[in-house]
């Protein structure tokens, strides 16, 4: 069913002479690229000169179109009046790093020059380069309309604001965690069109995609709400990939289709955007100039949506595999379980993906085979406290079973915590220095402005994250939602600053001693036999795709191995016998193998479940199912204790 798609047409449709942009945004997995494409191919037939950009790490504009695209313009086949273009990330972070580099050659020293490819080095860096190549997008007279697959972020748009005050900036000759600030002068009035551009909803549509689960929702609305901060609204929101009611013939898929259902009704109720529109999930993935005309028309013309179940012969008897062979459950046993040392469990992935589950759910069962535990979460959600059904704060307490802890790092605590830490250390260094050529005062002001960056919230979560490799007494730390290769690169940012704006650089100056700590953490992260890190995903191709672009950014930006993968929301055999079933198992069959080729590491499998397991006695039953730490004896039987 289709809510309100006159609204949702009046979202998307140019009324202007001038060119108009369309953004979608959302996590992963969720159908993002497919709704854009839906979109560009829509207003293509319907006369709209079209383009359609997307940045996101892991493009399947060529899968859904049925022919390469890449970094360059392309026309889509038979369709008039639309063309497309994927941006390759890395490429344009390297144009980018060229493009600020080249002016600066007959101007700098080695050894100068060499300072600003370090700061170049910064993981933002790469977000910058994908707002450069919008704001080049953003001046296409020869379109009626942009769409863009993967809108620019508020962490991103926060960062194009600074510094506030660029001029002053340049006479001091300051650095930003996004290059000198000189580098960015030229680009200066582009960036700020290119912002007043985003607020101005005459012009620019921001449009959100998610899932009907409430962990999706409650990721848009946080996002949304970022995105409000900066003056930019929402004006649509479409739910994506609901149960057909005609394929659920059972209790376990009647319950998820209902509870389903409430959660579009909440999003319906709860989210403020002018329109809302709906499309059910497909027994396949959508591919194919039928299927996308099939979406455009259910989200903008009202039709009912096409769900060609077919039959089970159109499962490829060659992909179908036995979902248990894939698991090794020894295998992962032994990268959960500590050793001589405390052993640090890292469960990283994309927004929705169940992470926290997963997490909670080992965390559990090593309580409960007599190893200290603590988890530790920075998900701003809180969904220990949902899972644990126990209050979960700031620092270590117990959930209700015997050696099992956990604590949720407060954004807002920890940031406030750093500012005082970074600003206190600033001060202290230029007090009693007399001679120095700085103005103390105004440098002060460039690190309380370069704290309102989002890369200070990082630094800040991840200061909180370090200290718990302090923490004495446990023989396991789980943490749900690892620090990414983006994070950890600020702290491997060079020492040797010049100005305040590195943060990184900032971080280790602050406290000298840290460098150290932050070294030993690392080195202690690297270090297979000390810990495990292990990427969360269900078998479809983007959250795969997703999920090893970032186990590669881990491996060459800090040297960290993925020691172990978990494949989630498994469809179970026992549930679903028809034809609509059997073809969804299939493609993750397929999925699952090719998740083992890339990875090549133990894997975790996770059926999807009639409920999500909440409470100990249900996360102890899934997690002897899933975790293989059922053999784990010791020699006292854990109790529970009252909550």
């Amino acid at each position: 069913m289709n809510t309100t798609p006159t609204d949702a047409r009046a979202v998307v449709e140019p009324t202007s002479e001038e060119t108009e942009f369309v953004f979608f945004s959302g996590k992963g997995g969720v159908g993002k690229s497919t709704v854009s494409c839906a979109t560009a191919t829509w207003l293509a037939d319907n006369d709209y000169e079209t383009l359609l950009v997307t940045t996101d790490p892991a493009p399947n504009l060529s899968d859904i179109f049925g022919q390469e695209i890449g970094h360059e313009v392309t026309a889509i086949d038979d369709i008039e009046n639309l063309s497309a273009i994927e941006i390759d990330p890395d490429t344009a972070a390297e144009e980018y790093r060229q493009e600020t580099i080249e002016p600066m050659r007959q101007l700098l020293d080695d050894e100068q020059l060499e300072t600003v490819e370090e700061q170049l080095n910064s993981p933002c860096v790469e977000e910058i380069a994908a707002f450069d190549n919008f704001v080049d997008f953003m001046d296409s007279p020869e379109y009626d309309i942009v769409v863009f697959d993967t809108a620019p972020t508020g962490h991103t748009i926060r960062l194009m604001e600074l510094p506030s005050d660029w001029n002053a900036e340049l006479e001091k000759g300051g650095s930003t965690c996004i290059g000198p600030a000189a580098s960015m002068e030229e680009r200066k009035q582009d960036y700020e069109r290119a912002i007043d551009t985003l607020q101005d909803d005459e012009k620019t549509s921001f449009a959100f995609v998610g899932k009907p689960e409430d962990s999706s929702v409650d990721e848009i609305e946080r996002s949304a709400s970022d995105l409000g901060e900066l003056g930019i609204e929402s004006q649509l929101l479409i739910i994506n990939g609901y149960l057909p009611e005609s394929v659920c013939e059972d209790p376990f898929f009647e319950g998820k289709r209902e509870d389903e259902q409430a959660v579009i009704e909440r999003a319906r109720t709860e989210f403020g955007a002018d329109a809302m529109a709906t499309y059910p999930l497909q027994p396949g993935e959508i591919a194919g100039l039928d299927l996308l005309a099939d979406v455009g028309g259910v989200l903008y013309d009202g039709d009912e949506a096409t769900v060609d179940v077919g039959t089970a012969t159109d499962v490829d008897a060659e992909t179908t595999v036995d979902f248990e062979s894939m698991a090794d459950t020894e295998a992962v046993a032994e990268q959960l379980q500590p050793g001589d040392e405390t052993r640090y469990l890292f469960f990283t992935g994309k927004g929705g993906v169940g992470k926290s589950t997963i997490a909670s759910t080992a965390a559990t069962k090593l309580a409960e085979a007599g190893h200290e535990t603590l988890v530790v979460t920075t998900d701003p959600a809180a969904h220990l406290e949902d899972i644990f059904g126990e209050r979960v704060g700031h620092e270590p307490t117990s959930v209700g079973q015997e050696n099992l802890d956990a604590a949720r790092i407060d954004q807002e605590k920890a940031l406030e915590e750093y500012r005082t830490q970074v600003l206190d250390h600033v001060t202290e260094m230029y007090e009693d220095k007399e001679d120095t050529q700085i103005d103390v005062d105004a440098a002060i002001a460039n690190v309380e402005e370069e704290l309102e960056s989002p890369c200070a919230e990082e630094m800040a979560a991840l200061e909180k994250f370090v200290s718990y490799f302090d923490e004495d007494g446990y023989d396991v730390v789980v943490f749900d939602t690892a620090p990414t290769g983006h994070t950890l690169r600020l702290l491997e940012l060079p020492s040797d600053w010049k100005g305040f704006m590195d943060l990184g650089s900032l971080t280790k100056g602050a406290a000298p001693a840290k460098g150290d700590q932050y070294d030993e953490v690392i080195e202690t992260m690297k270090d297979p036999d000390q810990s495990t890190f292990a990427f969360v995903m269900y078998p479809e191709y983007t959250p795969m795709m997703e999920a090893y672009r970032a186990a590669a950014d881990l491996k060459d930006q800090v040297g960290i191995e993925t020691s172990l993968v978990v494949a989630n929301y498994l469809l179970p055999e026992k549930y679903g016998d028809n034809a609509f079933f059997e073809n969804r198992r299939a493609q993750q069959a397929e999925y699952l193998g090719e998740i083992s080729d890339r990875f090549d590491v133990p894997m975790m499998l996770a059926p999807l479940r009639q409920d999500e397991p909440v409470g100990l006695d249900a996360l102890r039953a899934f997690g002897e199912e899933i975790t293989g730490l059922d053999d784990i004896t010791k020699d006292t039987e854990p109790e529970v204790t009252a909550s």
